[in-house]
C-alpha cells in the first residue's frame, strides 16, 4: 500500500466530518476514508507536492482494463454534484484517490460487483499548487 498525503488542513477538516458522520449516519459511512487518516502522512499545506491529489483536486483517471477516462473533483459531501463531476470524498472513488500522487494504483469494489482498477494520469487543478491555500 502505498504512502498517501494529506495537508494539515484536510486532514483536520476531514477528520471533523468523520467525527459528525459518526454521530449521524453510524461509523460504516466513514469507515473507509477513516482508515486513509490513519495513515495517512501530514504535510503543510505549502509543502505538499504539486503530483499528490487534496481536497477540492480536478484530476484524471485511467480505468486499467477498458481505458476509459474519467474526471472527476473530490470534494466534501455539502458540495458534490455529480452532473459537474464534483464527487464526495465520502464515495468510494473519491476516498481510494485522495492523497494519491500521479501514477498511483488505486482499486476500489465496483458498483455492481468486482474490483476496478485505476491509475491517477494527471491531476488538472490541485488547489495548493494554484495558491488556493483556504478552499
Amino acid at each position: 500500500m502505498n504512502t498517501i498525503y494529506l495537508t494539515e488542513k484536510d486532514h483536520q477538516r476531514l477528520h471533523a466530518l468523520v467525527q459528525a458522520h459518526r454521530l449521524s449516519n453510524g461509523a460504516h459511512a466513514v469507515e473507509a476514508l477513516c482508515k486513509e487518516l490513519k495513515r495517512a502522512k501530514v504535510v503543510a499545506s505549502e509543502e505538499i507536492p504539486v503530483d499528490i491529489v487534496t481536497m477540492n483536486s480536478f484530476v484524471r483517471l485511467k480505468e486499467l482494463k477498458s481505458s476509459s477516462v474519467m474526471e472527476i473533483t473530490i470534494v466534501y459531501p455539502k458540495d458534490a454534484d455529480l452532473a459537474t463531476r464534483k464527487i464526495s470524498v465520502l464515495a468510494p472513488v473519491a476516498t481510494a484517490v485522495l492523497g494519491c500522487k500521479v501514477g498511483d494504483e488505486i482499486e476500489w469494489p465496483a458498483p455492481q460487483g468486482g474490483i476496478v482498477t485505476y491509475k491517477v494520469e494527471e491531476i488538472l487543478y490541485q488547489p495548493e499548487a494554484a495558491g488556493d491555500m483556504y478552499l
